[in-house]
């Protein structure tokens, strides 16, 4: 079967094979061509029911667009946005670029693939690049970014990965073969770079197709070429190196409900996922998140659903408010990371990445906080304190469950399906963090900039169990603001 490209209707790059039957497939010598290359190992949603103080009105740092629209049945609230805000001009945040564009044109983001290879498993060689386009494209690194240590123990992945400024997806696949030479076993792994995660989703089934069929006919690269060919990018030169990072959540992000940004994958209850797997946790991870720490989560093969966690990790420190975060580290998705990446991650300041190698954990000084299964830890005594839940946080964590339950609820019974849990998940911690900025701003606006267990409350926090947090968190965005709460052992 054929499924044509919607950019260049006679190419046939998506040529999908037929199922891998289970049973050993015969050996086959992979073809090698002049080209082959080798490297060396190397909804918003209310987010506490803390007074909300201050919470309507407009933002010290710049205008409030978004507002809550309730039901009024107890359903979730939904996200609208205020185009008539006084000031906001959708073509001046969006860039002269976009000016005369339809709205289509703008949000449509266009293919930008930089290069397509194919990585296979040599028994005397170890990882390799074994094909690649274009052929002067540097690719050192990526045999060992898109075949994962441990994966020999499973049948398929697929992995995220960042190579310099440029994201990366690949997905493995692992058949018997009867085959001395190869040991038994045929590994390979299809992936493609481009300047941006959020569309490598697309190219996920074709990828997985491409993998099957590398391993049965190895050496068949032509459906490859004409992929490059019909998807390939012409950049613009680079501006100083910079990395995409995890999407800033502007007005004009929020107005199209986050897609396809928060759809790296479109994976099915990839945030539900999340929020199953770590339970309460969520909220200590929040508090790292938004306090830019370098969070790194180990865990064996398969890796495509670590590379999730990733993602929705970057997303717990999202917020909407114009100016919030300028001065301080983005948080930058590192996705899967193996020890080729050990010298590039002693200068990052921030980021989220995953690992199966277990040695990174005894290099504490690349990492804040180190994430094992469900374990969340820090070996930094300063951070100690973040590690415990408190009332407040358990508060939060039911909240965002009733909100879950009452979605699922309209989903199912009432058949609504105008939100998503991701929408839920994404605009319930960013009113959260959006609450504490705005309140943080106006205190440190007003004549008086002290910041009293009042304050605190109103942004859903813990005067006493959140104290240190606030500190971080002052210090770490440049709040000019006195924190004075009394401490409850003292008279």
């Amino acid at each position: 079967m054929v499924e044509q490209s919607d950019r260049a209707r006679l190419l046939d790059w998506e040529e999908i094979p037929p199922p891998v039957p289970s049973q050993a497939v015969p050996s086959s010598p992979v073809k090698k061509n002049a080209t082959e290359k080798t490297s060396p190992p190397d909804g918003r949603t209310q987010g506490s029911s803390a007074p909300r103080t201050g919470w309507g009105t407009a933002s010290t740092r710049g205008p409030n667009v978004t507002a809550v629209v309730s039901s009024g049945d107890g359903r979730p609230p939904r996200l609208r946005v205020d185009h008539s805000v006084p000031g906001w001009d959708i073509a001046k945040s969006l860039g002269a670029d976009h000016i005369g564009l339809s709205v289509k044109e703008q949000w449509e983001e266009k293919d930008q693939i930089v290069a397509v290879f194919v990585v296979t498993f040599d028994t005397r060689s170890g990882n390799m690049v074994e094909w690649s386009l274009p052929q002067d494209m540097d690719l050192d690194g990526v045999e060992f970014k898109s075949i994962a240590s441990g994966s020999h123990r499973i049948t398929s992945d697929f992995i995220y990965f960042r190579k310099g400024c440029y994201f990366g997806l690949a997905c493995f696949a692992n058949i018997p073969v009867e085959s001395e030479l190869e040991r038994g076993a045929r590994m390979k792994s299809v992936g493609i770079l481009s300047p941006s995660y959020t569309l490598l989703y697309r190219y996920m089934q074709f990828l997985e197709n491409q993998v099957r069929l590398q391993l049965r006919c190895p050496g068949q690269y032509s459906p490859l070429e004409a992929f490059y060919e019909d998807k390939k990018a012409i950049l613009p030169p680079l501006a100083n190196g910079q990395v995409t990072s995890c999407p800033t959540w502007s007005v004009t992000n929020i107005s199209r409900c986050m897609h396809p940004e928060m759809k790296i994958t479109h994976p099915a209850g990839c945030m539900s996922q999340f929020i199953r797997f770590f339970g309460e946790q969520i909220m200590v991870l929040w508090k790292f998140a938004l306090l830019r720490k370098r969070i790194l989560i180990f865990s064996p093969p398969p890796v495509g659903v670590v590379c999730y966690r990733v993602y929705c990790c970057c997303c717990l420190s999202n917020v909407s408010l114009l100016g919030v975060g300028a001065a301080v580290p983005e948080l930058r998705p590192f996705f899967y990371v193996n020890i080729a990446d050990i010298t590039a991650l002693r200068t990052e300041l921030s980021y989220v990445a995953c690992t199966t190698e277990k040695i990174f954990e005894e290099k504490k000084e690349l990492y804040d906080v180190y994430v094992d299964n469900q374990n969340v830890k820090t070996h930094r005594s300063d951070l100690q304190p973040l590690l415990r839940l408190n009332a407040s946080d358990k508060e939060k964590y039911a909240k965002l469950s009733e909100q879950r339950q009452m979605l699922l609820y309209s989903q199912e019974v009432e058949g609504d399906c105008s939100s998503n849990e991701e929408d839920l998940f994404i605009l319930f911690f960013m009113e959260l963090n959006d609450r504490i900025f705005q309140i943080l701003g106006e205190v440190a606006a007003s004549s008086e900039p002290i910041l009293t267990a009042e304050h605190v409350r109103a942004m859903g926090l813990d005067p006493q169990g959140d104290r240190s947090f606030l500190v971080d968190l002052l210090e770490v965005y440049g709040i000019d603001v006195m924190l004075v709460i009394d401490n409850p052992c003292c008279p």
